[in-house]
């Protein structure tokens, strides 16, 4: 926290208030093109919604429900890439249920099978999460139709409630995220552009990007919001529409999310100096904003465009095929997900640069252009036993990249120790599936076997794996391969050089003075205070999830070393 002798370096509190030439104060809100300005002060959205502003309000609600009994649900807003096992790896779209959130950082939860730790900031909470199951309203036997009528009544008001639910949640949380903005543009923005000494043009350009434009557009977006909203009987509100008039709009946060990355690095620098802390701190405090640094807040629209297609999810399945609003939505439904899935799968390239980048600097004897020249994500990886024509055998671990397949052999002494032995290009080869037995070519006994044939050359690369259901994995992977690089070259997902050089640079600086391999694992975190049934987990996670793009509204912990889970040889694993 900020003294306030601190914030007097900066400015007294009348400095808050722009003068006009005139002399009269400027108003603190934005008005849009029409003139018209519908504000919600912080005192209003706070009484209205205290779980979306106040902090811990929310953390609060879900343990108290936990402890009730209920089952709290949470969805997935992108990917966590994770090479944790204390960690909970799952994509974007799943639900994962929260077993435990007395961290505000990170809850436990359970996906599948898997119990484990994930980062509370990249889930949405489900707006109704006790739901009437279909057959909850009958009976092993025939119920009387009375009772069969009065039962579906009681579905549909509840059904009606549901929707209700998940439409107040929309309304509300577009409220509070255009009082974010907001304070972003007025908060920090307008006091950093009048203090040139600290701050260039070029500087604010990357910190904040085109954030204004989307102030600009979302107060559009929450005045045809409101116009359709049913205040007296929300569940009759026709919002898909609005959704679809603006679809084109919300083309304006691809630039934002593409940014985000170099606003996270420059920010990162200047925080590293004194007067950059408190001067942000003093934007906020001065500003009256909530307790979230200034990191949290430009994560704001990231988190906002990948929420929108699961709130819309959940109206459209409490939209009954007959309401006048049902096609609106799931057209709505559509449009906003093909949005999000566009930046989430950017987002999850970046990431898996960063983990790539990483990784090639912990290999002994590199050779050759480095491996994010070509790819960009790690697909697969194992162990197989290369075999020569002549009969000679090599075991070998793999790493199959979209465009190119690595071997690496092992150190014989230090197993986390891994050697460069070669590459395959992935473009130029034609997978060959094997059967069990003496192969005509080669003239070997063969088992669990595929090939690799060249297109152009006479160049074959004959593999066996350890188990059939190994040999499967490999296969699909190949073929998953192939398919990743059709859909990246028809979606145009392009990572730039710029950023791949920034990857590996990072990479390099992190590894600089290290030994290669393993070595060693950081102190663990001080015991949590959990629930006598999670007693388990009582540790933190060691590690801080692999986010390039959102490495500064992650959880706040010492970084582990990447290959901390080497040895079982999975480190990209969901």
């Amino acid at each position: 926290m900020v003294a306030r002798g601190e914030i007097a370096r900066f400015w007294s509190l009348e400095s808050l208030h722009m003068v006009s030439s005139d002399g009269g104060t400027e108003s603190s809100a934005l008005v849009d093109d029409n003139g018209s300005e519908e504000d919600y002060s912080y005192e209003d959205l706070c009484q209205a919604n205290p779980r979306y502003l106040q902090p811990g309000g929310e953390q609060l609600a879900i343990n108290e429900l936990i402890s009730d009994g209920s089952v709290v649900c949470a969805e997935a807003l992108w990917d966590h890439v994770t090479m944790d096992d204390q960690e909970l790896g799952f994509k974007a779209g799943d639900v994962i249920q929260v077993l435990e959130a007395s961290n505000k950082d990170w809850w436990w939860g359970r996906s599948e099978d898997k119990e484990a730790w994930f980062p509370a900031s990249f889930v949405r909470l489900r707006v109704n999460q006790e739901e009437l199951s279909e057959n909850s309203s009958g009976t092993q036997g025939e119920e009387p139709e009375e009772d069969a009528g009065r039962n579906r009544h009681k579905h549909s008001e509840n059904k009606h409630q549901m929707r209700t639910n998940v439409i107040q949640e929309i309304m509300n949380t577009e409220r509070v995220y255009i009082k974010h903005l907001k304070d972003i543009c007025e908060g920090y923005i307008r006091q950093c552009r009048k203090h040139t000494g600290m701050f260039t043009v070029a500087q604010l350009a990357t910190i904040f990007g085109n954030i204004e434009d989307i102030y600009k557009f979302q107060r559009k977006f929450l005045k045809d919001l409101e116009k359709q909203y049913n205040k007296e009987e929300p569940h009759l509100s026709e919002i898909g529409s609005c959704f679809l008039q603006h679809q084109e709009g919300f083309a304006i946060y691809s630039e934002y999310c593409n940014n985000h990355p170099g606003a996270c690095a420059e920010l990162s620098s200047l925080m590293k100096q004194g007067r950059y802390r408190h001067f942000f701190e003093a934007c906020r405090l001065l500003q009256q904003m909530i307790d979230i640094a200034i990191d949290g807040f430009l994560l704001t629209p990231v988190q906002k465009i990948c929420k929108y297609p699961l709130q819309l999810a959940e109206l459209l399945k409490y939209t009954t095929q007959e309401h006048s609003d049902y096609s609106n939505i799931k057209a709505a439904y559509e449009a906003m997900k093909n949005v999000a899935c566009l930046i989430n799968e950017h987002k999850r390239k970046l990431e898996s640069i960063d983990k790539i980048a990483r990784w090639q600097v912990s290999i002994v004897g590199w050779e050759g252009q480095d491996t994010l020249d070509r790819s960009s994500e790690l697909i697969h990886s194992g162990e197989l036993t290369r075999i020569t024509k002549q009969g000679k055998s090599q075991q070998r671990t793999f790493f199959l990249f979209d465009h190119q397949l690595v071997s690496c052999k092992k150190d014989l002494l230090r197993r986390d120790m891994l050697y460069y032995r070669g590459r395959v290009d992935m473009d130029d080869m034609e997978l060959v599936d094997l059967e069990d037995g003496r192969d005509k070519d080669w003239n070997l006994s063969v088992k669990n076997s595929f090939k690799l044939v060249s297109k152009t050359t006479d160049e074959v690369h004959l593999f066996c794996a350890k188990k059939q259901e190994d040999k499967a994995r490999w296969l699909q992977a190949c073929k998953d391969e192939r398919r990743r690089v059709q859909e990246d070259r028809e979606m145009g997902m392009e990572i730039s050089e710029n950023q791949k050089k920034l990857a590996m640079l990072n990479a390099q600086k992190a590894g600089h003075g290290k030994s290669k391999g393993y070595s060693g694992c950081p102190a663990a975190p001080p015991h949590q205070s959990l629930h006598p049934i999670h007693q388990r987990h009582i540790t933190m996670p060691t590690s801080v999830p692999q986010q390039q793009v959102f490495v500064l509204a992650e959880p706040k912990r010492k970084p582990s070393l990447f290959w901390h889970t080497f040895h079982k040889l999975t480190p990209f694993k969901k």
